[in-house]
């Protein structure tokens, strides 16, 4: 079944001491696009990410999200360096025995000291952190590809339905299209019997230009065709693998022999009918910007 290119998938897993957020949504794009925002210092992941994901998306502009929480231990403390503090406090007396000055140090001088305090990351393992995102990573692919696989449905069945309806106007088409020729025969045959009055008309003269009419205007490779990427358009809807990008091929041939029918008959009923099937194909096209 076709699958759309847009949506949406989250997953939160909570592990000993992590809790992992990965959150995928996608939009329309003619190729597969990847984009992450993770923590910086998890930008290692970020290939592998684009790798788990592209094995399942093969079209559209996908945005990745990648939260990852401490629920234990902080992920950061900080340390003082007490030598550094010490040969400060150390400096100063020395400055207050030589200058003669009031002692008044305190705890909050001593916070404005450069480099007094230290910030320390835990230290983490990059391998079990992606064994975790990874774990998270495709319970949200599930859920992305889900999407996208009911929102596909949906297209699926309208497409279906417009295809129905251009069907239906070809048939109107091929059998208004003999009736069209027979009227201009009996036209023509008025027109001459008309001019020529009492003569006879030349029947075979008629039948002549009735001929030249009908091979003009006929339309019956046209409508074999059409009928023909109708069939091989239910046919691709029913693969379950990426589809449109022949889809939308499939559609500029539709459009093609819409046109020729509509530049080749010259008759009102077949040019309503033809606007029918050309506003059809232009809603299909529409539908299928969105299928993978």
């Amino acid at each position: 079944m076709p699958r759309s290119m847009t949506g949406y998938g989250r997953a939160v897993k909570v592990f000993d001491d992590r809790e992992i957020t990965v959150e995928l949504k996608a939009v329309n794009h003619r190729f597969f696009e990847f984009t992450a925002r993770v923590p910086r210092q998890y930008s290692f992941m970020e290939e592998r990410l684009k790798k788990l994901i592209s094995s399942e998306v093969n079209r559209g502009k996908v945005e990745a999200y990648v939260s990852v929480a401490s629920v234990s231990e902080p992920e950061e403390t900080v340390v003082a360096n007490v030598d550094i503090i010490g040969s400060y406090v150390t400096a100063l007396r020395d400055i207050k025995d030589a200058l003669a000055v009031s002692d008044d140090l305190s705890l909050s001088h001593l916070l404005r000291i450069p480099d007094a305090f230290t910030v320390v990351k835990r230290e983490e393992d990059e391998e079990q952190v992606w064994e975790e995102v990874r774990i998270a990573a495709e319970e949200a692919v599930a859920a992305f590809v889900d999407m996208r696989r009911t929102e596909g449905e949906k297209l699926k069945s309208d497409i279906l339905i417009k295809l129905d309806e251009i069907e239906a106007n070809v048939s109107k088409v091929a059998e208004r299209s003999p009736q069209v020729t027979e009227k201009y025969r009996e036209r023509l045959y008025a027109k001459l019997k008309e001019l020529l009055e009492d003569r006879n008309v030349d029947d075979q003269r008629v039948l002549t230009e009735a001929a030249i009419f009908a091979d003009k205007t006929a339309v019956d490779e046209e409508i074999v065709r059409l009928r023909s990427h109708i069939s091989q358009y239910r046919e691709i809807l029913s693969q379950n693998e990426p589809i449109g990008k022949r889809l939308d091929f499939l559609i500029q041939e539709f459009n093609r022999e819409v046109n020729t029918i509509g530049s080749k008959c010259n008759d009102l009923e077949i040019t309503k009918t033809v606007l029918e099937m050309k506003n059809a194909v232009e809603k299909i096209r529409e539908q299928i910007q969105n299928i993978e």
